[in-house]
């Protein structure tokens, strides 16, 4: 459920954002490949009730960063009622169940107390503590995260990982999507050409070659990175065009570096 814009200069941010299909359990990755199984074992899929019923669909991405919380981003929170959510760790592909899975009831929201909606503001990250914690079954991780206030250089080769789609309107695969997509500098994402001033130096961008990027299905889910000698999580999938995968017009991500003080905040108030 990435959310989708129109860039019409600074001021005239038109938001187009595909409603949620509850007939549809994920969509994937623009320009992916199935990822190797057991490999980013810090994904999570976050998922909504949305009849209260019981059936439960992929709506966001996510990532585990302690035992207990969940990284995504502001905007995958529909409601604050958290009997709404469930949270599947070590899951590969939603149409099966293989034993690798864990479930959890989402105990707890925060929503960074600078979202107001508007994806130019920023602060499109939240946090979701679970009731119950992630134990090491040998197919979860907890995520490494990027120093604080690090900055990655232009050209940079991360990965998009997520079930979003193929395709805008495309179709629907099962198997978690991994794709290599090259960091963006702010000094040429924020260039009118690109996304100009909508994009703020607590936002990372990565792509932009109109073939690999994220999509809706994607949202909230990890940027990965290997730096410092260790994958580590360095952006939140927050918004891209449109059409997903558009020449000049990236996808943005949430920063992790500039939001360390906040997440570490979050969980140590819960403590």
């Amino acid at each position: 459920m990435i959310r989708l814009v129109a860039f019409l200069f600074c001021i005239g941010l038109i938001r187009a954002e595909t409603p949620f299909n509850h007939k549809v359990h994920n969509e994937r990755v623009i320009g992916g490949n199935d990822a190797i199984p057991n490999t980013w074992r810090w994904q999570a899929s976050l998922q909504y009730d949305s009849y209260n019923d019981g059936s439960y669909y992929h709506m966001c991405g996510g990532t585990i960063i302690d035992r207990f919380y969940i990284m995504t981003a502001a905007h995958c929170i529909l409601s604050m009622d958290v009997s709404a959510y469930r949270v599947v760790v070590g899951e590969y592909d939603l149409y099966e169940y293989d034993g690798s899975e864990q479930f959890s009831r989402v105990e707890m929201i925060a929503v960074h107390q600078g979202w107001n909606g508007d994806l130019a503001r920023g602060n499109d990250i939240a946090l979701l503590k679970l009731a119950n914690p992630v134990y090491d079954n040998g197919y979860v991780a907890i995520a490494d995260l990027p120093y604080r206030d690090q900055m990655l250089p232009h050209g940079f080769t991360c990965y998009i990982t997520g079930w979003g789609l193929m395709d805008y309107g495309g179709s629907v695969p099962n198997i978690l999507q991994v794709a290599p997509i090259p960091v963006v500098e702010h000094s040429m994402c924020s260039r009118p050409d690109w996304w100009g001033c909508i994009v703020l130096k607590t936002m990372e961008c990565a792509g932009g070659d109109g073939v690999i990027s994220g999509c809706q299905g994607d949202s909230g889910g990890p940027l990965n990175c290997f730096t410092g000698g260790a994958w580590r999580v360095h952006g939140v999938v927050s918004y891209g065009p449109s059409g997903c995968n558009q020449l000049t017009k990236p996808t943005v991500f949430t920063r992790v570096s500039s939001f360390k003080d906040w997440i570490y905040s979050i969980i140590q108030e819960a403590e």
